[in-house]
């Protein structure tokens, strides 16, 4: 395999983990290069945030290596050949270069390989192929360099092959479209995407949250999630997912008020969730969340004066109260009626700053007034509450005692 060029050697490759790491798999002499992720990102001047390395030795090989160099080896796949490298408490995912003999959904029967390009071969996109040796040369297989500064996604080979070897690939093509792509996906990536759609609901449930979540966290993932709509890909596996016009107004808030605002553009029926819960085995705290976007336990209007979100706040909490506003916000921008962004940084502000409040009477104070425990006891509190929300939750201790002994002896 030919350098198609070189980088200057940044700092996660020159720091002094991963050169004991990159010294330890080299020191009998074996060729050794960054892989992947980090290659991609170096090269775009993004973040580099995990460290592959692929080398040619085999997993038990990798394991003495880095035993003998006092590093520590953990065997996270030997089956895959993967072996997870520990440096000044630093991980490194090292992986022997493969073929795939069978492909089967998520997992792959591998054979182990010396052969540099039939590696890059069975990985998905283009610029995931990409290698970089330690002093800094490229090593471009399938021209994913010029793909990823021309901001496209394109499969290695055939793009039905990658997807049929694994359907959760399809998702993927999306996702890395969302946080690496410009203008309209790759014509013939999106073609098999289509083609491929009612496999998804083969996937399970953990697999298809998981990347849904990742496309979420790109930067503006409206634009991917409207194709996936067109071309019924969503359906396929999300049918809840009904407005991605409303997701992209999510992301412009996102972006302009630097507040995340997950799954609040889902909007399934309160009849729904449930089932959406169970089949993307969602967390309870997940479950609580759409719950209450499906069915709002209260109001909560984008562009009301920031003090009536105070009683919200009480009754719900600053997490569903920024959810309703947000999605509501997004609602109205999406069917061409936005709210003023200062309006919106304004209701955000005051859930940003909220302080949980609590009533200063309680059962007790009604039971000292005369009246038995049970239902009435309740009813007295609820009004006191009611009242001293309206009074924006000014009144003191000995206000609330007064307005519940008024109260009671009304009654």
């Amino acid at each position: 395999m030919d350098a198609a060029g070189t980088i200057a050697p940044q700092d996660w490759m020159t720091a002094p983990e991963t050169r004991a790491v990159v010294a330890a798999l080299t020191a009998e002499g074996q060729e050794v290069r960054f892989v992947g992720g980090c290659v991609r990102d170096a090269l775009i001047g993004r973040r580099v945030k995990d460290i592959d390395i692929a080398t040619p030795d085999p997993p038990e090989t990798v394991m003495a290596l880095l035993r003998r160099a006092g590093l520590k080896a953990v065997p996270t796949g030997l089956e895959h050949g993967t072996v997870t490298a520990v440096s000044d408490h630093h991980p490194f995912e090292i992986t022997t270069l493969r073929t795939d003999v069978e492909t089967y959904g998520r997992r792959a029967k591998v054979a182990f390989t010396d052969d540099w390009a039939a590696d890059a071969a069975r990985r998905d996109f283009t610029m995931n192929a990409l290698f970089c040796g330690p002093d800094g040369t490229v090593y471009d297989p399938f021209d994913g360099w010029r793909d990823l500064l021309a901001g496209r996604v394109r499969f290695v080979g055939d793009p039905d092959q990658r997807i049929r070897e694994d359907y959760l690939r399809l998702l993927r093509f999306f996702r890395f479209h969302a946080h690496y792509g410009r203008g309209a996906p790759d014509p013939d990536g999106l073609a098999a995407a289509a083609r491929h759609a009612a496999q998804l609901t083969s996937l399970a449930g953990e697999r298809v949250h998981e990347e849904l979540g990742k496309l979420l966290a790109a930067g503006d993932p409206g634009d991917a999630a409207r194709v996936m709509h067109a071309h019924s890909i969503l359906a396929a596996v999300l049918p809840e997912a009904r407005r991605p016009e409303t997701l992209a107004a999510l992301a412009r808030l996102e972006a302009d008020c630097a507040v995340a605002p997950d799954v609040a553009w889902l909007e399934p029926d309160a009849v729904a969730v449930e089932a959406l819960a169970e089949r993307l085995r969602l967390s309870k705290r997940e479950r609580k969340r759409l719950a209450a976007m499906a069915a709002p336990p209260v109001a909560v209007a984008a562009d009301a004066a920031p003090a009536s979100l105070r009683g919200p706040l009480y009754r719900q909490g600053a997490e569903a109260v920024r959810d309703l506003l947000l999605l509501d916000a997004a609602a109205r921008a999406a069917a061409g009626a936005p709210v003023p962004l200062e309006t919106v940084r304004g209701g955000l502000a005051e859930i940003e700053t909220w302080t949980p409040k609590r009533l200063p009477v309680g059962g007790r104070d009604v039971q000292a007034l005369g009246v038995s425990a049970g239902p009435r006891t309740g009813a007295l509190l609820r009004a006191v509450e009611d009242w001293w929300i309206a009074e924006d939750f000014a009144p003191d201790r000995a206000a609330c005692l007064a307005r519940l002994a008024e109260l009671a002896a009304s009654e």
